[in-house]
């Protein structure tokens, strides 16, 4: 049997992988674009490499999805985080978990998962071919092999079973359009946030362990989104913001990345009990200065900023606050809007919300239900995670039941 896996990411290769464990005798393609492999891997969690979410029960990790949640349900009894982590040991890469969630290789290097998938797919016997830029697939009812990959180089090979597993890739979108499938368009996912507001100009660097967003556009259902925050130079950034732009991506696209978003920087506070707290503050220190004397542990340089935005001069005594500032102090600690006026560029900015409709996909066996023998894995479905190592599982578990099925005689 002659397999075809279109895409050398984290999808292609467990594919890959998958289908040379299930029947060693198949020859199996592993065509790649690039001349660089795993190219995702290499560059996710900052270089470290976000593997998978430590979280075990499928119904809890499926949370995570804002788009595939369901689907992906029943492919995570099958093979989800705890048959990863297993995987990776059994292959030598041991993995750990971090307070939130994340695990990485204990190396915190992305070259220990890239070279063990490498060395994997090696001796699998897999071919892996590098620049092979898959132009057309084109498939017969009559001819055996029957299907046809073209590369852009002219060159044409006959496969008997094809795997799309191209990412994000706009080619592989319209690849499986030719074939008949119904491709929901490509925005971006996990993204940070333009905000131009001098509440935040030059406080670059400066981070919060947990704050409370609320994104709106004025019309739909508000977004809330809960973890760590931070100020980079041209907005807002972190954990909190990146699970956001992943549930409110298409919203946001269709806005043109225009929102209104709300930040509670003390999110166990409500206005009313961030107000008795200042007030109780202030009785007990009324000789001191406001603008030196923090609460909530608001980082200092951002005090200073939201101090100096309610009005309160440098030198003002906390026995001297009057209830305007106090108000105004209560909403910049927990109703502070800000403007989101565009997308920022962000390293991992590389996953995409869209693509091949899922209920044209069999999740039993990743085939398609439009053409039968091909099949789908990864980032090329319309599926995609928040941040976390949520999106790395999907393709794991995709690409790895897409290789079990098509290495079966029959499906």
């Amino acid at each position: 049997m002659r397999i075809a896996i279109v895409g050398g990411g984290a999808a292609g290769f467990f594919g890959a992988l998958a289908a040379s464990s299930h029947d060693p005798a198949a020859q199996i393609d592993l065509l790649e674009a690039t001349r660089q492999p795993l190219q995702k891997v290499r560059i996710s969690g900052g270089g470290r490499c976000n593997v998978t979410h430590h979280c075990f029960e499928p119904r809890e990790l499926s949370k995570g999805y804002p788009r595939g949640a369901k689907e992906l349900l029943g492919p995570f009894t099958r093979f989800g985080p705890r048959e990863t982590v297993e995987w990776f040991e059994a292959h030598g890469v041991r993995l750990k978990a971090e307070n939130d969630g994340r695990m990485f290789p204990v190396t915190d290097q992305s070259s220990t998962v890239v070279d063990c998938l490498l060395r994997a797919a090696s001796d699998a016997g897999v071919h892996l071919r590098l620049g092979a830029n898959v132009k057309r697939v084109s498939v017969s009812e009559t001819a055996d092999p029957r299907f046809e990959v073209e590369l852009t180089d002219g060159s044409k090979e006959s496969y008997d079973r094809v795997v799309l597993a191209t990412g994000g890739n706009p080619a592989g979108c319209r690849v499986a359009a030719s074939l008949g499938h119904t491709i929901i368009p490509c925005v971006p996912s996990l993204f940070t946030f333009n905000v131009q507001d001098p509440r935040l100009a030059g406080l670059a660097g400066i981070s919060f362990d947990n704050v409370a967003l609320t994104l709106s556009d004025g019309g739909s259902r508000p977004l809330k989104e809960t973890g760590p925050l931070l100020i980079t130079h041209w907005g807002l950034s972190g954990p909190a913001v990146l699970k956001l732009s992943a549930w409110g991506a298409r919203m946001l696209a269709e806005r043109k990345y225009h929102a209104s978003l709300t930040v509670n920087f003390i999110p166990d506070y409500t206005p009313a009990l961030a107000q008795q707290e200042l007030l109780a503050f202030k009785a007990a220190n009324t000789r001191k200065r406001i603008v030196s004397a923090r609460l909530f542990g608001i980082p200092t340089r951002y005090w200073t900023r939201l101090v100096h935005h309610a009005g309160i001069a440098d030198d003002m005594l906390w026995a001297n606050l009057s209830t305007k500032a106090l108000a105004s102090l209560v909403a910049e600690l927990t109703t502070a809007r800000f403007a989101v006026s565009g997308k920022g560029i962000f390293k991992e900015e590389f996953v995409t919300c869209g693509g091949v409709a899922l209920g044209e996909v069999d999740f039993r066996t990743m085939q398609s239900r439009i053409v039968p023998e091909l099949y789908f894995a990864g980032e090329i479905l319309d599926i995609d995670g928040i941040t976390g190592g949520f999106n790395f599982q999907s393709a794991w578990t995709t690409g790895w039941l897409a290789g079990q099925a098509l290495s079966q005689p029959e499906y």
